[in-house]
């Protein structure tokens, strides 16, 4: 990975995060700077290239911030082991060396959309560019409507953050987990994000809408959206 402006970062944090007896692997990777500098700032929603220090393969890959925007000391990622690169990610100690490029991508700028309502949509590791937003919006949540969270996960052993996003309560800030396989004591939507948009119908007059998540799920909530008269300005990709 040779490129002029990448630098080096090391693991100040590598936790797995979905259940022990979950079938997918998912990690909480803190990146620090290597020798103290100051942590590169970043626009909620954006992210970075991540590789192995003189090495070509596994290739480096993209991988969003989730990290609070505001005086972070690390960069956070949700690495899931799906490919060399994130099984590498998943495997690694604190302390080892990697090459950071970034960040990059114009992530989701809400300064335009001030006094708006707020709607969040994103699956699996897809929460991890949202989570930016979110806590970015805590620290000036006057400057917004009603902010709404929608997040899709396989099972409930896939859950991401669920402690976290049962606190956001506190924030005024309102929660829709739906789950693709639900179980006997589940009472939330089950099935897609997208079911649990048009089953609320969110106003699209005055709001504003980033997603993030697997194209697929992209491509069916910006139609849901699109149906529930958002206009295409007001729907926000990270890349």
């Amino acid at each position: 990975m040779q490129h002029s402006s990448t630098y080096r970062m090391r693991v100040k944090q590598n936790i797995r995060v979905t259940a022990p007896d979950c079938e997918d692997t998912v990690n909480f990777l803190a990146l620090e700077p290597v020798y103290g500098e100051a942590l590169k700032p970043f626009i909620p929603g954006q992210f970075v290239r991540i590789g192995i220090p003189k090495l070509n393969e596994p290739a480096p890959g993209y991988f969003a911030i989730a990290s609070c925007p505001k005086h972070p000391d690390s960069y956070e990622f949700f690495v899931k082991d799906a490919g060399p690169l994130s099984a590498y990610l998943c495997d690694i100690n604190d302390g080892t060396e990697l090459e950071v490029e970034g960040p990059l991508g114009k992530g989701f700028d809400l300064t335009p959309f001030k006094g708006a309502d707020v709607y969040l949509v994103g699956v699996g590791t897809g929460i991890a560019p949202l989570r930016t937003v979110w806590q970015d919006i805590i620290h000036h949540r006057e400057d917004f409507g009603k902010v709404t969270i929608y997040a899709g996960f396989l099972t409930s052993m896939h859950q991401l953050l669920t402690d976290e996003l049962e606190e956001l309560a506190k924030f005024n800030i309102e929660v829709s987990i739906t789950l693709e396989i639900g179980h006997e004591s589940w009472d939330g939507p089950i099935g897609y994000v997208q079911h649990a948009l048009e089953a609320d119908a969110p106003d699209g007059v005055n709001a504003v809408a980033c997603l993030a998540g697997m194209s697929a799920m992209v491509d069916a909530c910006t139609e849901t959206l699109q149906n529930l008269g958002f206009n295409d300005n007001r729907i926000l990709l990270n890349h």
